[in-house]
């Protein structure tokens, strides 16, 4: 694959208040050999973060508050022939905007995919999570934080991504499987900060994530999930995710 044949990638990442782990995410991103626009969707945030990300050359555009409407804000205006939704904290792998291309270029009926997540804790937890995630993957369920990309006209004949307050990226990626297969890169993986289950008993965080897919499948609006989700959270809905 050369450069110049190589599709336009779109980075959408939502951010607030993220000005300790956005740089290092920015940076990496810079040293890849891809062609690609980095949109920043900032919600509000007040250290920063939308200034420091202007300064690195990014896109910055401004959004109410909320993964699900940040993200679906993002994509209206990207331009790249593939969206690629990260999370701020995320460590992006050195060549993993390639492997995207390669994937979907050796793959034409592949309508996206995602990556393969290790979570960075050192705790018993965080590495259950990791082998937990590789499990729910093989069976085609998956979250936003482990870089779920998309080609830009799958993601128009789907609808995109709903402004919900919660379950967003479920409720994107029940409906990127059913359009067609999908990718899961295995190597590099992806490492996602552990940070929202610092704090919190694991057996309350999996009884959480249990009665709110629960309660999503019997229809409970996304909005009354938010607030019932992050009551018991140590960070707001405005950065949390399931």
């Amino acid at each position: 694959m050369t450069l110049a044949a190589a599709p336009h990638i779109s980075i959408i990442i939502p951010t607030l208040n993220e000005a300790e782990f956005l740089p290092p995410l920015l940076a990496a991103l810079a040293h890849e050999d891809v062609p690609a626009e980095v949109i920043v969707v900032d919600g509000g945030s007040t250290d920063g973060t939308a200034e420091l990300a202007a300064a690195r050359g990014c896109t910055v555009l401004r959004a109410a508050p909320g993964r699900g409407p940040q993200l679906a804000f993002g994509a209206q205006g990207a331009r790249g022939d593939i969206l690629l939704f990260l999370h701020a904290d995320t460590t992006f792998p050195a060549g993993g905007l390639r492997r995207i291309v390669e994937g979907l270029q050796g793959s034409p009926d592949a309508v996206g995919g995602n990556f393969r997540l290790v979570f960075d804790g050192r705790d018993g937890f965080s590495r259950w999570l990791t082998g937990f995630y590789a499990w729910i993957r093989r069976r085609g369920l998956y979250y936003g934080d482990s870089a779920v990309f998309v080609r830009r006209a799958v993601y128009g004949e789907l609808g995109g991504i709903r402004p919900l307050a919660l379950m967003e990226d479920f409720d994107f990626n029940r409906r990127l499987e059913r359009a067609g297969p999908t990718l899961c890169i295995e190597d590099p993986a992806l490492v996602t900060s552990s940070r929202k289950f610092r704090g919190r008993s694991p057996v309350s965080i999996v009884a959480g994530w249990l009665v709110i897919h629960a309660l999503y499948y019997l229809g409970v609006s996304p909005k009354r999930l938010a607030a019932f989700y992050y009551r018991g959270a140590s960070r707001p809905p405005e950065r949390g995710a399931v």
